[in-house]
């Protein structure tokens, strides 16, 4: 199995820390964020793990992960940054892949490994306790993920009108089975670049909007249901919460 960390943004919400460091690299109980992405995933047996870098990527050179380049990281978006790693997609084995700014349990990654569908996505059932404790109103800024016969994922990404639209919520950990992975690429490159995605235009699109993409595609999609277990650092509040919710591996 292969691992990509998505770590190329200049994490502005994070300022100061991230002035003169990729936000993987802040430090969160004890150690980088990405420390303990690469413990969990070794920790599975995962050991093929790529990093896509851009602000400050001379600081995730280094000999025991592969480092691409998304040089355009300043203009685009989560997906752009995805694809400056499309030649490991070659379709051997299944794909991990994961935002550079979360931080996940065994038990997060192994509910994610469990499921076998085209798609699958860590999705936090108990995100409702998580998101109160970073934020005075969760609706504001959570998403909403709507489920089918259990664990189909038939919507995420958009604004909710109410609790009823969030099932869940996506965790930014993601696994797309072996034989899907080499139609990523294709899939991406034969989207309309003159459209708009959720108010984005193509080279700025969300992941969620890909995902969803691909699920209106005919792409299957289930959740990996979990219960906390796993933590986002967008701010520095989100540094004080994070371990409430989740817990490092010592």
């Amino acid at each position: 199995m292969k691992a990509i960390i998505l770590a190329a943004g200049q994490g502005t919400r994070l300022r100061p820390l991230t002035d003169h460091k990729p936000k993987c690299l802040v430090e969160l109980a004890g150690k980088p964020m990405l420390e303990h992405q690469l413990t969990t995933l070794r920790g599975a047996g995962i050991n093929e793990i790529h990093i896509v870098a851009g602000y400050c990527a001379e600081q995730l050179d280094r000999s025991d992960i592969t480092r691409h380049l998304n040089l355009d990281y300043a203009s685009t978006n989560m997906v752009t940054t995805l694809f400056a790693a499309a030649s490991i997609m070659t379709g051997e084995s299944d794909l991990i892949i994961s935002y550079g700014d979360i931080v996940y349990e065994p038990r997060v990654l192994a509910a994610l490994n469990a499921c076998n569908s085209p798609i699958c996505l860590a999705v936090d059932k108990e995100w409702h306790r998580y998101w109160a404790a970073r934020m005075d109103d969760p609706l504001s800024d959570a998403e909403t993920l709507k489920l089918e016969d259990g664990n189909h994922i038939i919507e995420l990404g958009k604004k909710p009108q109410s609790y009823d639209d969030i099932q869940g919520q996506y965790t930014g950990l993601i696994k797309i089975r072996a034989d899907h992975v080499p139609k990523l690429l294709t899939t991406w490159q034969q989207m309309d670049k003159d459209a708009l995605y959720d108010g984005n235009d193509y080279p700025n699109m969300y992941m969620t909007s890909f995902l969803q993409h691909l699920i209106n595609s005919g792409w299957e999609a289930r959740a990996a249901l979990i219960e906390n277990g796993w933590a986002e650092v967008d701010c520095q509040e989100d540094l004080k919460v994070a371990t409430h919710f989740w817990h490092p591996v010592n």
